[in-house]
């Protein structure tokens, strides 16, 4: 039997203090790091530290000291801080059960109050205790008065299984390079837990069970192996070691799923459940046991390729919430399958609903009227604008199109598909990096150079608010002398004066023709040649939701792809068709493809050179 312990002292990131009868207990670990579990042996607390600050070449950066004079009581507590940059929790375990009192004492110790530039950070979290939330979007030196100002909050706290929690987590709010790069998330001086009650005598004190002990090892070893392997990923081992040693134990917030939930969940990957198949793998609809109806994508384990969009969409859309992105509830990897498990989305693709052909009823029973098509497209543009401007990573998709946008039961967008995805590195212009996408979709300087920036995304997305109002596929089967792609029909359309004649003759006379022109020119702009010339993602939803003027498009002779340009690009495409890795169908933009949603469509070919 162990004894059960009835009060908790931290002083987090520095030494051994004392403070009139409470001690509080060294937290100077060298262990804790990026994606880190430490707890010393006779302390009834451990910590888990979850992320990595990769823009920071300090070794030590998880524990930080104040240099500047502070003037406070207890001031040895605040002089040093635990920081994390994502999830910083604190386990108390062994704890007598009963009500609590938790104080956790802050001090914002890395701006300065002056009038320099260090004074402009702002650090914002959440504070969860118990799992729950109980305090959003906390600043420190907001609630303090000041920086450099120490604030206690006081929380009173149940205790039922002998067990404390104490999480904090940055949501991708407030500054996140100043003074310098790598200053955002939790920040914690020090945690004060005592009891609302008097304790039992040693004599008589309550006990708790080895088992229980050993069940908390358990939980907390499971724990360690989800999240201690992203020590083994970015930038500690190259492709060259073993994929599996790679993707074992991958840092994220996502749920790890066993083998033998999913094989429940899918009837043991039951061909009658097979909603999708792709160059990667396949996609399977499944029923977890609580009854979320689920999408489980099996990525081959046999293809590079996979395991890269495996390590990918784990490490992007993990750390990414959106109504308009598509949820990643967990991964699975287990006797070397690759499992991804994400939202089931009843509706589809995008793509199914705007290119089914007109004889095949089974995909044609679903129909976009004017006001979801300008939704969708609205829709999209706000996921975009997410990535590329609001989100904590700023990422580039490199495959908007189509079918990479699922839609819900209520025809609500989201974007799917980060398997190609790539961090865009704000202090560089652009990523120069190996061109991957679908052919149709990929911006000229890129698809020629290799110029990689959120422009990209940009151009993409102009491409498919065309389709959206023509019901049409950029992707001609066979393009004819004055007409290579969609986009060049519309630029024809333009000169002629006839821009209305490329509206979904589906649609009637039943669509808003002010929003339609709207929406043309808002993807006349986004594929203009010169990226310079096109908009961000957050102006472009801007003018589609008619707060933004939209300036006037001037066609310039060079988008226009005369004979000379028509056989150029018929060649570029074929040199490029020796670097192919998935070819679905060009000739039918509704073939199927992997993705998450049943009888899943694609129109191109995607590359990656």
């Amino acid at each position: 039997m162990i004894q059960a312990s009835y009060s908790m002292h931290i002083n987090c990131g520095g030494n051994l203090v004392t403070d009139g009868k409470k001690t509080y207990d060294d937290d100077t670990g060298e262990t804790t790091g990026p994606a880190s579990f430490h707890n010393d042996r006779g302390k009834n607390w451990a910590l888990i530290n979850n992320g990595h600050f990769f823009d920071t070449d300090r070794l030590n950066y998880y524990n930080v000291t104040n240099s500047t004079k502070l003037v406070m009581e207890n001031v040895e507590l605040y002089m040093n801080a635990r920081v994390s940059p994502t999830s910083l929790t604190y386990y108390g375990f062994c704890l007598g059960n009963g009500n609590y009192t938790v104080k956790l004492h802050f001090a914002e110790i890395m701006f300065t109050d002056d009038k320099t530039y260090s004074s402009l950070g702002r650090r914002v979290f959440d504070i969860y205790i118990q799992r729950n939330l109980v305090a959003k979007d906390f600043n420190i030196a907001k609630e303090a008065g000041g920086v450099g100002k120490a604030v206690i909050k006081n929380f009173t706290v149940v205790v039922t299984s002998n067990a404390l929690e104490i999480r904090l987590y940055w949501a991708g709010k407030g500054t996140t390079s100043i003074p310098f790069r790598s200053i955002y998330g939790p920040l914690i001086s020090a945690i004060s837990v005592d009891p609302n009650f008097i304790p039992p005598s040693e004599s008589g004190s309550s006990s708790i069970s080895i088992i229980r002990v050993v069940v908390a090892v358990v939980v907390a070893g499971a724990i360690i192996i989800l999240i201690f392997g992203i020590l083994w990923w970015k930038r500690f081992l190259g492709w060259e070691r073993s994929v599996g040693r790679e993707l074992k134990g991958l840092e994220s917030q996502t749920s790890l799923f066993t083998l033998r939930q999913i094989k429940a969940a899918t009837n043991n990957f039951d061909k009658s459940l097979k909603i999708g198949e792709g160059g990667f793998g396949l996609v399977y609809k499944g029923v977890l046991s609580d009854g979320t109806v689920v999408a489980v994508k099996q990525l081959s384990t046999r293809s590079r390729q996979g395991s890269r969009e495996f390590v990918n969409e784990i490490g992007l859309i993990s750390a990414l919430q959106h109504p308009c992105l598509v949820k990643l509830y967990g991964c699975c990897m287990e006797e070397d399958q690759l499992l991804l498990i994400y939202e089931y989305m009843e509706n589809n693709s995008l793509a199914h609903a705007l290119f089914a052909k007109n004889d095949d009823s089974e995909k044609c029973q679903l129909r976009l009227d004017w006001q979801t098509r300008h939704r969708i497209c609205v829709g999209i543009a706000k996921g975009l604008a997410y990535l590329h401007e609001e989100s904590k990573l700023k990422i580039v998709h490199r495959d908007i199109k189509a079918n990479n946008v699922l839609l819900d039961k209520d025809l609500n967008p989201k974007i799917s598909d980060f398997g190609l995805a790539k961090l865009n590195d704000e202090d560089k212009t652009h990523l120069s990096t190996r061109i991957a996408g679908t052919y149709g979709y990929i911006a000229p300087e890129y698809a020629m150079h290799g110029y990689l920036t959120d422009k990209a995304d940009v151009y993409s997305f102009g491409i498919v608010a065309l389709e959206i109002v023509s019901g049409m596929s950029n992707t001609i089967s066979q393009p004819t002398e004055e007409c290579f792609s969609l986009i060049d029909r519309v630029h024809l359309l333009k000169e002629n004066g006839n821009l209305m004649e490329i509206v979904d003759k589906r649609l009637g006379e039943h669509f808003n023709k002010t929003e339609a022109m709207m929406m043309i020119n808002v993807a006349l702009l986004c594929t203009k040649v010169s990226l310079a010339l096109r908009p961000t993602m957050s102006l472009v939803v801007s003018m589609l939701e008619g707060r933004t003027r939209i300036q006037e498009v001037v066609l310039d002779k060079r988008e226009v792809l005369d004979d000379d340009k028509f056989e150029i690009m018929q060649q570029y495409y074929q040199h490029r068709g020796d670097n192919i890795i998935e070819s679905q169908n060009l000739s039918d933009p509704t073939g199927e493809s992997s993705k998450l949603f049943a009888d899943t469509s694609s129109s191109g070919e995607q590359i990656e050179s």
